[in-house]
């Protein structure tokens, strides 16, 4: 007589013998979950809720640093507008059970392809939050382009960094600048091509905002501080204004690490960076920063892919959201995108975890976004994905 063990055992065995039984348990297996923090981490359940958290926790003038974009914010809303205008043409009935983000680019394997993107003054948000940042970008194992450096020596374990620079005015200027980041363990550099002054942001004007409380943070009311580098309305504040296509080779002729230029948005840019040796370019207008009226990101995206000709990586900036919006700029030619105020926002909310918490939404989002197109690695998706404004169906 068999017992009751035994014939469990025996219906279990029946049941994992069926081909239905067979796909539930590999379904099972190919679920992915998000990592799991505490209840308040895990409150805002997208990138748009988390800027919510931040802006409660945030000091006004340090939010609108960061929130805010230059003059009219034309630019800005653009960047974000042209996003949402596109539209994607998923595939069916495509075996989309496995679903793989990674890539390599310039010569490094990736598991997916969202980086985070230089941004000033994330001492206005939390101490240390670059290094928070950092700290994060090495726990989801994404490149962290920084505006500081030497993180190799704060981050136990591996870590994939670029430094990012608004240039020197000087050959030799550039030369140390080059060997130092190298020297430190930065695997690119990475330059900011369009701040050659300081934009004419009215938020920060009208807040009487100090460029000094970037590194010091914003000080009580009954602190006296005497000031730095005060907004000023429509002043002429230069920065890099002498930069030329010479900077490229300064650089390169004090190291041998790969140069991306970050901020071009023309096909003639595009293709001067293929002719001066540069190792990849992004495409940004600074987040809306620096010239109101640019051109949105993704919409000069495919004429600077169509320049290059397949001879460099182009990247993209400005605007990013969702996981479907990185589909959208992967589909018009981007070999990966940056994000910038989202994962500041993640770090104002809750620190370093906030910054992972952003990164993980955005590619989990973007994996099942790749599984609803019929999109199961990025080598599958390509330009007939999207429909741009005024295409055909």
């Amino acid at each position: 007589m068999i017992n009751r063990r035994q014939a469990l055992h025996s219906l279990f065995s029946f049941a994992a013998a069926s081909p239905l039984w067979r796909l539930v348990e590999q379904e099972r297996r190919t679920t992915i979950y998000p990592p799991v923090y505490g209840e308040e981490v895990m409150g805002p359940v997208n990138l748009h809720e988390m800027e919510d958290v931040a802006r409660k926790k945030m000091h006004k003038m340090a939010y609108d640093f960061v929130a805010g974009g230059v003059e009219d914010e034309l630019t800005l809303r653009a960047n974000r507008e042209a996003i949402m205008r596109i539209q994607l043409r998923p595939r069916v009935m495509v075996d989309v059970r496995g679903i793989d983000p990674s890539l390599e680019l310039l010569g490094k394997k990736l598991d997916y392809p969202i980086l985070l993107a230089p941004t000033g003054g994330k001492e206005l948000v939390i101490p240390d939050g670059d290094l928070q940042a950092a700290k994060a970008a090495a726990v989801t194992k994404t490149i962290y382009v920084a505006a500081s450096g030497g993180y190799k020596r704060e981050i136990q374990g591996p870590m994939e960094w670029w430094q990012n620079t608004i240039g020197q005015s000087t050959k030799a200027a550039a030369q140390g600048f080059a060997k130092r980041s190298q020297d430190a363990g930065a695997s690119a550099i990475c330059v900011t091509v369009d701040n050659q002054y300081q934009s004419n942001r009215d938020r920060n004007n009208r807040n009487r905002f100090d460029y000094g409380y970037m590194s010091t943070g914003v000080p009580a009311e009954n602190e006296k501080r005497a000031p730095i580098s005060p907004a000023v309305a429509a002043m002429l504040q230069p920065k890099t204004p002498n930069m030329t296509w010479d900077y490229v080779d300064w650089l390169r002729s004090a190291c041998s690490l790969p140069v991306i230029l970050k901020g071009i948005l023309t096909a003639e840019d595009a293709r001067l960076s293929v002719e001066r040796g540069v190792d990849a370019v992004i495409v940004s207008n600074h987040g809306g920063r620096q010239l109101d009226g640019a051109l949105p990101t993704i919409e000069a995206l495919p004429s600077v892919v169509e320049a290059v000709q397949g001879k460099i990586p182009v990247l993209m900036d400005g605007g990013i959201r969702r996981g479907s919006d990185v589909l959208k700029a992967l589909g018009l030619g981007a070999k990966a995108i940056l994000i910038g105020r989202p994962y500041v926002w993640g770090l104002a909310a809750f620190g370093q975890v906030g910054v992972q918490r952003v990164v993980e939404l955005l590619r989990a989002e973007l994996v099942l976004s790749m599984g609803l197109a019929g999109k199961p690695t990025l080598a599958s998706i390509d330009r007939s994905l999207v429909r741009l404004p005024g295409e055909k169906p």
